[in-house]
């Protein structure tokens, strides 16, 4: 039995707090023949443990980038205790066969919760519905369905899709990108594309596929989830959504939120992200909509690939970075630090609000009764990003060197110390 007594620390409100744990539970008091360990955590601060809903695990079939052991490794190491695979493994996981097993690796590693998200299309192609159904009513009981790194581009296979999830309170997240607009696209269409000579990747084509999927949802009356936000126009677009009271949420990346397309002006891989780094003006839009709720929250796009698959020229290299240990620092660094939002609304958008469009138990919020899932951070501290260090098999980080505030000490699931910084 795991019994914790943990002392001296605070709050997300920065009040003076206890935790005592046993069993997986929060509770007022530990039973009689109980001997807790004592924790002295004066200066850190609890959290609720973090939620990601996009998180790229790659197993099966690409285990040379990440597997779900080292991808759960890397998530409590940075305070998350619940993730979510995305589909696009090897073979996809668009049966309730594939999706069963990412979900009992997740249970064997018990390291945190893993759940699968389903396929929405056979082999996200787009053709064809997967086994929505069939997925939702295994054992992994899916209810998030995505054909992220692919846009469900057919209209009438996202409005099927929208009904059949309907059925069972599940939800569609998006891959917002036309690909007609973004063939052989190597970053966000602009000033810098121009300049550099490489493709643009036009905000338009984020953009029109979102106005699409909103009318597609208004009209089934289902819900929609739109992936990894990029452009200020698609945050008026999630925003007027919301205002007519329609079943819309959104998501934006840690590097969404800080990086630029200039940096690839450096013509290093490690910026090469899909959908791309945008502008100052996109930045800063997607900051206000976090802030203001419009987004509702953080989700890392956690991509890891092999040094071959980034070491390499721009054109070639693969799309995507990590970003499970370095979200946290991120977003306190961009959204608290600016004084944008406070730490108990950050926390609410990467813990709360993911746990709650899931439907994750357990998950997102601290209160008696529930598994002890939290994580204990020293927001007074700062920490270097030193790649080679990372729990992730992949290396891919563009935060590479940047020294990041906020550093997560220790991460409990259900009650047991999965990450301790100090060892």
């Amino acid at each position: 039995m795991n019994t914790w007594q943990i002392k001296n620390l605070f709050d997300v409100h920065g009040k003076e707090t206890e935790l005592n744990v046993e069993a997986g539970l929060f509770v007022d008091q530990f039973s009689q023949d109980a001997q807790p360990q004592t924790i002295d955590a004066r200066g850190l601060t609890v959290i609720p443990g973090l939620v990601d809903l996009h998180t790229h695990l790659r197993e099966p079939g690409r285990e040379d980038a990440e597997t779900v052991l080292t991808g759960a490794q890397a998530a409590v190491a940075g305070g998350y205790t619940a993730i979510s695979a995305m589909p696009n493994t090897l073979p996809v996981a668009d049966t309730a066969g594939v999706v069963e097993q990412v979900y009992r690796l997740g249970k064997l590693h018990q390291l945190c919760d893993v759940y699968p998200i389903g396929a929405v299309t056979v082999g996200q192609k787009g053709e064809q519905l997967a086994e929505l159904t069939a997925m939702n009513q295994s054992e992994a009981k899916v209810r998030i369905f995505s054909d992220d790194g692919h846009c469900v581009a057919d209209p009438l296979v996202m409005r099927r899709a929208l009904e059949y999830v309907k059925l069972f309170d599940g939800v569609i997240a998006q891959h917002a990108q036309d690909p007609r607009l973004t063939e052989n696209a190597q970053m966000n269409e602009g000033e810098v594309s121009s300049k550099l000579g490489l493709k643009g990747w036009p905000a338009v084509a984020e953009e029109a596929i979102i106005a699409r999927d909103i009318l597609l949802t208004e009209h089934v009356g289902s819900r929609l989830h739109v992936c990894h936000l990029t452009t200020a126009g698609g945050v008026e677009l999630i925003r007027d959504a919301k205002k007519k009271g329609l079943n819309v949420t959104a998501e934006v990346t840690p590097h969404h939120l800080l990086l630029t397309d200039e940096l690839a002006g450096s013509f290093d891989p490690v910026y090469k992200v899909n959908p791309p780094l945008r502008t100052n003006k996109d930045v800063a839009a997607l900051r206000a909509g976090l802030a203001d709720g419009t987004i509702d929250i953080v989700a890392t796009d956690h991509a890891p690939h092999p040094q071959e698959s980034k070491d390499c020229e721009w054109s070639a290299a693969a799309f995507g970075m990590l970003g499970l240990e370095t979200a946290f620092s991120i977003c306190y660094m961009t959204m608290v630090k600016n004084e944008l939002m406070s730490l108990s609304e950050l926390v609410d958008r990467m813990a709360l609000r993911p746990a709650q469009i899931a439907r994750y138990e357990n998950q997102g919020e601290i209160r008696t009764g529930n598994r002890a899932n939290f994580a204990l951070v020293d927001l007074n501290s700062s920490w270097t990003v030193e790649p080679e260090q990372l729990k992730s098999k992949s290396k891919n980080t563009p935060f590479a060197g940047m020294e990041l505030p906020a550093v997560i000490e220790k991460t409990f699931h259900n009650g047991a110390l999965v990450f301790d910084r100090r060892g």
